[in-house]
């Protein structure tokens, strides 16, 4: 029984969107509600009563404080305390990091996420990792704005490898920043959520903000600045050393990317998956993974991804077996082709990858 008929209805929403939002927590649930007026039943799946009781109490109590609520709330809330039982939704979904005068603060809507934002406080160098919609360049791009404003950096720097036009950028026509808008607009779209359009122009004039693709930061040295690469699985090993090195005191960097949606040609490795593996283990930098569990789109999105993420493993696994095959090696029978470096060749690539731009 929930005494507040309108904190109840911020949560399931209108009279039309309940029955979405309720087919959605059955789906995901195995639970059914009965909504009349305040009073909530619960059907079906003892094991999830837990799970529904819980969420709809802490959303509740979100709805009672006067936060806004979001048509997706109620299934991220489901994914936030089936990862975490002992989670308090109030700890993730009211950590605001700008707040807005819409009321529509910008604030984590996931576990994933909030670990992203808590690294993005603690650590100099973070790097996010996960497929596309997930929110790693929006909340990467409102943690640079935060820490400007809070005058812990003075500028902003957002950067991106232009691997479309082959970052031969001086053929192209128009000033530099007209030449690389087009693949800096994610960036952009961030900034103009976030700052008023005519502030973000001011601020890219004095310099503030500066967006560059990634082949103009060679021989700088980045001192009190929130570096962000964007789409970085399209650099190389040589490149994303390079920007890495260019990190100054007082700087912060968060490099994104989804190793998924690789556009480097023929067989260039991506830097990004080397600079994870070959940097994990530094105190100060953090590693933040996001699953379709945290896409932010529309639901379809995820769908769409898992779909992609099964039909890589297929055709993996379709490979694998023609390739175990063609060496001889039955389905139960390992290949009696001799591995003769036990590892060390693809660590002596690996060093060679960081050492290669002195």
């Amino acid at each position: 029984m929930f005494n507040d008929q309108r904190a109840l209805q911020l949560v399931l929403g209108s009279p039309s969107e309940s029955k979405r939002v309720v087919a959605e927590l059955e789906r995901a649930t195995g639970v059914a509600l009965h909504v009349r007026g305040t009073e909530v039943t619960l059907a079906g799946d003892p094991d999830g009563f837990d799970l529904v009781s819980r969420l709809l109490e802490q959303m509740f109590s979100l709805a009672r404080a006067g936060r806004p609520m979001l048509p997706t709330d109620v299934a991220r809330g489901i994914e936030i305390l089936r990862q975490d039982p002992n989670a308090v939704l109030t700890g993730v979904y009211d950590d605001v990091i700008i707040a807005k005068s819409s009321g529509k603060n910008i604030a984590p809507r996931s576990l994933a996420q909030k670990r992203y934002v808590d690294a993005m406080r603690r650590n100099n160098l973070v790097f996010g990792v996960g497929p596309a919609g997930t929110g790693k360049t929006f909340l990467a791009v409102a943690m640079a704005v935060r820490r400007l404003q809070d005058k812990q950096v003075r500028r902003i720097i957002l950067s991106r490898p232009a691997v479309e036009a082959g970052e031969n950028l001086g053929f192209l026509p128009g000033t530099l920043e007209e030449k690389v808008s087009p693949y800096m607009r994610p960036l952009y779209d961030g900034l103009y959520d976030m700052l008023d359009g005519p502030k973000v122009q001011r601020m890219m004039e004095q310099g503030v903000i500066e967006v560059a693709p990634l082949a103009y930061m060679r021989g700088r040295t980045l001192n009190d600045a929130f570096v962000i690469l964007d789409e970085a699985q399209n650099t190389t090993r040589e490149q994303m050393k390079m920007l890495l090195t260019r990190i100054g005191v007082g700087t912060f960097t968060v490099v994104t990317g989804d190793p998924s949606q690789r556009d480097l040609e023929g067989r260039e490795r991506s830097g990004l998956n080397h600079a994870i593996r070959v940097l994990s283990g530094i105190s100060s930098v953090s590693v933040c993974p996001f699953s379709p569990n945290d896409v932010m789109r529309h639901p379809l999105v995820q769908d769409i991804v898992r779909a992609y993420e099964a039909d890589t493993r297929e055709r993996a696994e379709r490979r694998d077996g023609r390739r175990g095959h063609a060496n001889g090696a039955g389905p139960n029978q390992p290949s009696s082709q001799p591995n003769n470096n036990n590892g060390q060749g693809e660590q002596a690539s690996s060093d060679a990858g960081l050492d290669g731009d002195k």
